[in-house]
């Protein structure tokens, strides 16, 4: 860590070690964002005619920002040990935290567009302990230096794996170091933003547009086709576009299909650029991104469940999405690493073998759950319809959409409820559904915690009941369940899995 400024301490003590000087940096330009919050201020002070005080009050928040961002640098410092790392923060109360390298499960890396001009970067490290609030980071520390920490804590932790094999305890087969699973370069990035199709983009502009409508010149809704009309009208072009119709709807078609298919490629290189997925001895290690670039390692042993996702287009064409549900945290939103954002059966298969989870193949035998399942929607779908007629009943002409979302939602519901099935493999249970998005969850009997098998006025008269399984690290996506199946079914499905733990 000598990129990083130590602190002169007296002989025979700990050297303490800050952050990189450029922390002040990136203080700066986060101010950009944190400058919205003082809009309502100067708003405020221009309305009332203050004008003359606007330029100090601004002044005053850059400076106090500035000082407190020094603050905190001064009075945050590290110490790496032998086989621990200590934090101090806190400018007014002191946080003293110690991190035994045999808590950490790996050091993360990641680097947005300041952090990579000045050659430093964040390091998060992860503990497993559940909850970010458990993990610790250093902000800014040089990108060697950065390197050279992940090293040592990987190092101390394989001397762990060689000390326990010296001791005669079980081993795990040892794996190629940096051996390349998965990459995506940009013709394969253009593609998956192709099927990435998102109007996010247009949806975002109308929000600003509605957020600062008070402070244009003009009043102009994106959304609102009058608005449009009457800017046609100030070109000469109003009586064009009423006589052509058709050329003005399909070129409203043409512009909104551009923006999705631009708004999905430009997310996708965003978030993927120059992705790799490599095997290391204990994890898979997935670096990307353009702007922000992140290098995060999934421990193997740590990996719960696979959870293969595709849509109703995507996979006419065989593409598929492969996450990975584990106890360590993938950043503060969610816990599913993404670990093959869109790929092949057959590249995908590869990954699933270093974490000895398996995919069912075309010949695999499925059990389906009962139709039941589609109960909720078509109580739904009636729901939409009977309002529908009630404000029709009113004279409202629209309430005629009512029966026909009523009939869509019966539909899907129905079809929907033909792909909830699921299978077992070897010591694993398969878990496939929906229509429109379909989701495969590969989930091992030993990852699961708890088997919970319930019932309700609906389904006992039936026969049925709902499996829920636990696991821990938890899901974005959805609880691992499989709902509406004979009750002597689920019982043996429980029992094996519960019999299948207790051999372990």
């Amino acid at each position: 860590m000598n990129d990083a400024a130590a602190i002169a301490a007296p002989e025979g003590e700990a050297c303490w070690q800050r952050l990189h000087p450029a922390t002040l940096a990136l203080a700066v330009a986060a101010l950009g964002p944190k400058s919205l919050n003082v809009l309502p201020a100067v708003a405020a002070l221009g309305f009332t005619g203050n004008w003359i005080w606007i330029v100090p009050a601004v002044g005053a928040f850059l400076l106090i920002s500035l000082l407190a961002a020094w603050f905190q640098w001064l009075r945050f410092r590290f110490l790496v040990g032998d086989d621990e790392v200590v934090i101090e923060s806190g400018v007014l109360a002191r946080q003293h935290r110690t991190i035994p390298f045999d808590r950490i499960q790996d050091v993360s890396i990641e680097q947005g567009l300041v952090s990579r001009a000045l050659g430093i970067a964040k390091v998060g490290f992860e503990t497993g302990a559940g909850g970010k609030e458990n993990d610790a980071s250093l902000n800014a520390i040089a990108l060697d230096a950065a390197q050279v920490l992940r090293t040592t804590i990987r190092a101390h932790r394989s001397g762990e794996m060689m000390a326990e094999a010296a001791a005669g305890a079980p081993a795990a087969a040892p794996a190629q170091e940096d051996r390349l699973l998965f990459a995506m370069g940009p013709s394969r990035l253009l593609t998956a933003g192709l099927f990435n199709f998102s109007l996010a983009a247009l949806a975002v502009v109308g929000a600003a547009m509605q957020f600062f409508d008070g402070l244009f010149p003009f009043d102009f809704n994106i959304f609102n086709p009058m608005d449009w009309i009457d800017i046609a009208e100030d070109y000469g072009l109003d009586q064009w576009l009423l006589a052509h119709r058709w050329v003005a709807a399909a070129g409203g078609v043409l512009s909104l299909l551009l923006i999705g298919f631009a708004s999905g490629i430009a997310t996708m290189f965003f978030a993927n650029w120059d992705f790799r997925l490599t095997r290391e001895p204990r994890a898979l290690r997935r670096t990307r991104g353009l702007t922000t670039r992140t290098d995060v390692a999934v421990p193997v042993k740590r990996v719960q469940a696979a959870i293969l996702i595709t849509g109703w287009f995507r996979r006419r064409f065989g593409w598929h999405e492969l996450r990975l549900q584990s106890l360590a945290s993938d950043g503060e939103k969610e816990r599913d690493h993404q670990v093959v954002p869109f790929g092949k059966l057959d590249e995908i298969d590869p990954v699933l073998d270093e974490i000895l989870i398996a995919r069912p193949g075309m010949d695999a035998t499925w059990q389906h759950s009962h139709r039941v399942v589609a109960l909720g929607g078509l109580v739904g779908a009636v729901c939409a319809a009977a309002g529908g007629l009630v404000a029709v009943s009113f004279g409202q002409p629209l309430g005629w959409l009512g029966p026909v979302a009523g009939f869509l939602i019966g539909t899907g519901s129905l079809l929907g409820a033909r792909f909830h099935r699921w299978t077992e493999l070897g010591e694993q249970v398969v878990i496939r559904r929906g229509m429109w998005k379909p989701k495969t969850t590969l989930l091992p009997h030993a990852s699961v915690q708890s088997v919970d098998l319930k019932s309700d006025f609906i389904l006992r008269p039936l026969g049925l009941a709902t499996l829920v399984f636990g696991v821990p690290g938890g899901s974005s996506l959805a609880t691992h369940e499989i709902p509406a199946i004979p009750a002597a079914t689920a019982r043996e499905l429980r029992h094996r899995i519960l019999a299948a733990k207790a051999r372990r």
